[in-house]
């Protein structure tokens, strides 16, 4: 076989995992349909890989005769044509370089011989996929990591990257960093260019910060985001209010909050913050309900949990879904886990539902919080997450690729 043919035979790969990350000021509503930014700034936590992360695998080769895409296992007919995958895809690689081999360091690809291939994707999330746990955000930048390893992209301005994502996925800007991560809405370029996300501190800097995931439903969401936040805009005074006098503030007293790790004053902007998002939710016309009554009682707990500690021990934040992530502090991990396990009961397999199952009540507490009238119930929780701030996109080795070197095709099969 000849050099040009094996080369045409070439599939070139690379594999990365992303994380999620969920917002304690959070973005609703864009400026720009076009380029998909955002009427107000955002910030938020991103979260460890260890349970919550998207994999993808990206390949190319001048033997593929189309795009495709596979998502969780299955190929996504047409998906390659959706602006937001083309956005992706051609944005990375007008960035695009020259792939060397490592070891060798021969020119494998050059740099115009991109333009030759098309790319195959695949891509699987770790957890639910539409239900409020930001699986876009981890998608797409899974996505854009990718393909940047994959072209070996080089950017041309710093951030330059997290513009590509945000407009596949806005908050997919923020899941290329890790720690707590800004995205500032920009609007000063014509073409968008500076709605970047920045990173404000690295996971590092508050090591002791915990989360506890309540997946309360794992169900597709019955208002899309895009959708939701579209109705917002036009029909929402409130969140125009939002946008413009209170969420600049809020951004600069968190950020602040987080470098001098000021958790009662992070808690407090986190859950008002929440508040007044779900708050112009109900202000849209029509209204759209994304929290429902377990959803209230998780709040009303940690309320009364708050109270008895007498200091903001724990922290509610709900993005467009019924799921509660609850910031915490690991020397207060023991006692938040432990009461959500007591009100929010197990049906069964106890070691399936949570992944650390070695916390224990407090009983005082707990007769405490029972003044709330929320009895135990088993199965209003699906699953319970415990986990810590993390680090941004992973580059991971060949054994987890999703996509066969041979074939080209997707290997991934959901259990």
């Amino acid at each position: 076989m000849s050099r040009l043919t094996d080369k045409h035979a070439n599939v070139h790969m690379e594999t990365v995992s992303a994380p999620t990350n969920i917002a304690c000021v959070k973005y609703w509503g864009k400026a720009s349909v076009e380029y998909n930014t955002p009427i107000n700034s955002s910030v938020s936590v991103t979260l460890d890989q260890s349970d919550l992360r998207a994999v993808t695998t990206a390949s190319a080769s001048m033997s593929f005769n189309s795009d495709r895409l596979w998502l969780n296992g299955a190929e996504e007919e047409g998906a390659c044509l959706s602006k937001r995958f083309r956005a992706c895809v051609d944005g990375v690689r007008r960035l695009a370089n020259d792939r060397v081999d490592p070891k060798t360091g021969e020119v494998v690809v050059t740099k115009d011989e991109w333009a030759d291939m098309h790319v195959h994707i695949a891509s699987y999330n770790t957890f639910p996929t539409a239900a409020g746990l930001a699986s876009s955000a981890a998608g797409y930048a899974a996505l854009v990591a990718a393909l940047a390893k994959l072209f070996n992209a080089k950017e041309t301005y710093p951030g330059e990257l997290t513009a590509i994502a945000r407009q596949g996925s806005g908050s997919a800007c923020r899941s290329l960093y890790g720690g707590f991560v800004a995205w500032r809405m920009g609007g000063q370029a014509e073409d968008w260019s500076d709605s970047i996300a920045e990173q404000v501190a690295s996971e590092s800097h508050w090591p002791e910060i915990r989360a506890v995931i309540m997946v309360v439903s794992d169900a597709k969401k019955d208002t899309s985001s895009t959708a939701g936040m579209s109705t917002s805009v036009k029909t929402s005074k409130l969140l125009a209010h939002r946008a413009k006098e209170v969420v600049p503030e809020r951004m600069a007293a968190i950020e602040k909050a987080w470098l001098e790790k000021d958790f009662e004053s992070f808690g407090n902007i986190t859950m008002a913050d929440s508040n007044q998002f779900h708050a112009t939710c109900l202000d849209t016309f029509p209204p759209i309900f994304y929290m429902n009554d377990i959803s209230r009682s998780i709040i009303q707990i940690v309320h009364a949990y708050n109270f008895w500690a007498g200091e903001i021990r724990a922290a509610y934040t709900f993005d467009a879904g019924p799921n509660a992530v609850i910031y915490t502090l690991d020397k207060h991990a023991p006692e938040v886990a432990a009461l959500m396990l007591h009100f929010y009961p197990a049906c069964q397999d106890a070691q399936s539902y949570i992944n650390n199952p070695s916390f224990a009540g407090n009983k005082t507490l707990i007769t405490a919080v029972e003044k709330t009238g929320r009895d135990a119930t088993p199965g209003d929780v699906k699953k319970i997450y415990y986990t810590r701030s993390g680090p941004g996109p992973q580059r991971l080795d060949k054994s987890h690729a999703i996509i066969d070197p041979d074939t080209g095709l997707n290997t991934y099969q959901k259990s």
